[in-house]
């Protein structure tokens, strides 16, 4: 794109706090937006080409809220991408992560993450320890493993769909919301513990290798159901 079109946009943000440039094409981060790092709340550059995030520029958005860079070709995080301490929206989806960086966990505000539609092997153990994240999407991607911390992360909402999992996760002490759909799962690797003695309310296991009746006869289910009937009335 023209860099008078960029320049307009640069000085829209300036005034609005949010810069917007999707579907342009971009193969890089604009490099213009280093004027901006004092004032922006909000990125959204989804739908380009980026392969990378420059490590000396992302790092310095000490407002930045919201950060979306959904179908692009990024397959690294850079670690600056942690000093982000007011980040609490971060969209990720389509790219092709398979891992992120080790200080992950320093994104203390973070609420809400998505990385549907990349290349992660394994639940990353970094996301254990964001105390304050509520909703996270890491459908389709390749997790096989989930580490033993799990039962700290703190998550209400988690999406697992389209993985090749193994479940351990029913100990999230806040998790209501377990979505595992397309996983390859027998009915015997459901821990009976999500039906009986977790706080999910919403358990999504269509597409795998068991019929959802034979679920409904396994014991706990009634306790499930119990939860599940009480939050549909609270919703109702």
């Amino acid at each position: 794109m023209g860099n008078s079109a960029l320049r307009a946009h640069v000085e829209t943000a300036q005034k609005t706090g949010v810069f917007q440039l999707k579907d342009r094409g971009l193969t890089e981060f604009p490099a213009d937006l280093q004027k901006l790092t004092s004032n922006l709340r909000t990125i959204d550059l989804s739908n380009n080409k980026i392969e990378s995030l420059p490590p000396l520029l992302i790092g310095k958005f000490t407002l930045l809220k919201s950060l979306s860079l959904n179908n692009n070709k990024l397959t690294v995080l850079p670690d600056e991408i942690c000093n982000l301490k007011k980040l609490e929206t971060l969209s990720l989806n389509n790219n092709h992560l398979r891992e992120l960086p080790s200080t992950f966990g320093q994104l203390s505000a973070l609420k809400t993450l998505s990385l549907s539609g990349n290349q992660l092997g394994a639940l990353p153990p970094q996301l254990c320890s964001l105390r304050h994240l509520d909703v996270m999407d890491l459908s389709k991607n390749q997790i096989r493993s989930i580490p033993d911390s799990v039962g700290e992360l703190q998550v209400i909402e988690l999406n697992l769909n389209q993985n090749q999992i193994s479940v351990k996760i029913s100990c999230c002490p806040r998790l209501k919301i377990l979505r595992l759909e397309e996983n390859c799962l027998e009915l015997s690797m459901l821990p009976q513990s999500i039906l009986s003695d977790s706080q999910i309310c919403l358990l999504a296991v269509e597409g795998n290798l068991f019929e959802i009746k034979k679920l409904r006869e396994l014991e706990g289910y009634d306790k499930y159901m119990e939860r599940f009937t009480a939050t549909k009335k609270k919703f109702a």
